[in-house]
């Protein structure tokens, strides 16, 4: 009966305020006003909870991921708050690694269902909501909140943050957000808070005057991650780029202590935090290796950026032919995108159940223009077997392009 009204109360949810995961940035609600009425209804719980905030184009999620990890092994409750999820919608919503449950997700909406809403909130606005009211009845001590898209818009920068990470700028959502990396950078600088510490996880020429000005103007402190011996940590996935991740995390940890907002953490607590992240947060799907004959991987990167980086990692491993099996939303940059590949791989393309996947007849068109001759299957699942069954042992199996690529795999 519970899981029934569980999945009723999802369905609702999604289909009764706009959703970003189904429809994109059509969902997309560039003022803060509909958060700061939901917050209001519920009693504004986000003025008794401390915050760490994180925005960037790639890494957000992983440095997320990890910071929450490493604060739940230092001994401290932490909330963290991701999107999209995988496979439930309950992945958005933990504390110290346990999903919120299905009946405090139905008891928020039957309460939103109950008010004689004025406005519209959207669907990012709701899920917030119920997070912020979800870590203050659980009595977190600290929460770990991803941006969803942008940062001064975002509906998440209604908080006040003990500190503010932004981990990398590239392009990205340029309809929203803006076409220069300056404008993006600009958007993303908009988490920086008056007097709360600012973190920058890459310091590059083409944004940093963007962010020593907006940090100057409203007296924050501003920090670039220096380096702080990264090497001696490992995470359980793949990936040379995870290290720019790790080091991120370190100077987060580094600077909440140099302003006395935690205890001194201990190195091995910050490696029991990175070895437990699947434990302690649900993080999978970052070069994760779902099997090693062949050597099958899924990743989510979507946006060259991320998809470059994801790439290089494999040249270091990958000892036979490189099959990928790309699933892309319809608002990517394919040509871009599709550039990236190895001349030598193989290239599968395939849809989604997401609404947003590219369709059919739309991947035909692609497959025709850029002259890849690649087989386009409408079934991930079956895809990735058939793929599986003709490569050699030796070869290596990419599954990536979009976080709703990789759902279908554990719907």
């Amino acid at each position: 009966m519970l899981a029934e009204q569980y999945q009723e109360t999802i369905t609702w949810l999604f289909n009764q305020f706009p959703s970003y995961q189904l429809i994109g940035s059509k969902a997309y609600k560039p003022t803060l006003d509909n958060t700061k009425k939901m917050l209001s209804l519920i009693g504004h719980p986000e003025k008794e909870l401390k915050f760490v905030h994180i925005a960037g184009s790639n890494g957000k999620g992983s440095v997320s991921a990890m910071t929450a990890s490493v604060l739940t092994e230092a001994g401290y409750k932490t909330g963290l708050f991701t999107s999209p999820h995988i496979s439930d919608f309950r992945e958005r919503i933990r504390v110290n690694g346990k999903m919120i449950n299905e009946k405090d997700v139905i008891d928020f909406c039957l309460k939103v269902r109950s008010y004689d809403l004025d406005f519209s909130p959207s669907f990012f606005e709701v899920t917030f909501a119920m997070a912020l009211e979800h870590f203050k009845n659980e009595e977190c001590e600290y929460c770990v909140i991803e941006t969803g898209l942008g940062g001064r818009l975002d509906a998440t920068n209604v908080i006040k943050p003990e500190i503010s990470v932004i981990t990398t700028i590239s392009m990205e959502h340029t309809a929203i957000l803006g076409d220069t990396i300056e404008k993006i950078a600009t958007e993303k600088a908009g988490i920086i808070k008056s007097s709360a510490p600012v973190i920058i996880g890459k310091r590059d020429p083409s944004t940093e005057r963007v962010f020593r000005n907006v940090a100057e103007e409203i007296d924050a402190p501003l920090y670039f991650a220096e380096t702080l011996f990264h090497d001696q940590y490992t995470l359980p996935f793949l990936g040379e780029y995870q290290k720019e991740n790790i080091n991120t995390v370190l100077n987060i940890i580094s600077i909440l202590q140099k302003e006395k907002k935690i205890r001194p953490i201990e190195s091995q607590e910050i490696q029991n935090g990175l070895s437990s992240i699947k434990s302690n947060t649900g993080f999978f799907g970052r070069m994760e290796i779902i099997s090693d004959s062949p050597l099958t991987i899924f990743d989510v990167s979507h946006n060259p950026e991320g998809i470059a980086a994801t790439l290089s990692a494999l040249k270091k491993i990958n000892n036979g032919t490189l099959h990928i099996l790309y699933g892309s939303s319809a608002d990517k940059e394919l040509d871009k995108i599709v550039g990236l590949f190895p001349k030598d791989c193989k290239l599968y393309l395939t849809t989604f159940r997401n609404e947003r996947s590219l369709t059919i007849d739309q991947l035909q068109r692609i497959n025709s223009k850029m002259n890849l001759n690649s087989p386009i299957f409408d079934n991930p699942k079956g895809a990735l077997s058939e793929i599986q069954s003709s490569a050699n042992k030796e070869d290596t199996i990419l599954v990536f392009g979009s976080f709703f690529l990789i759902s279908d795999f554990f719907a």
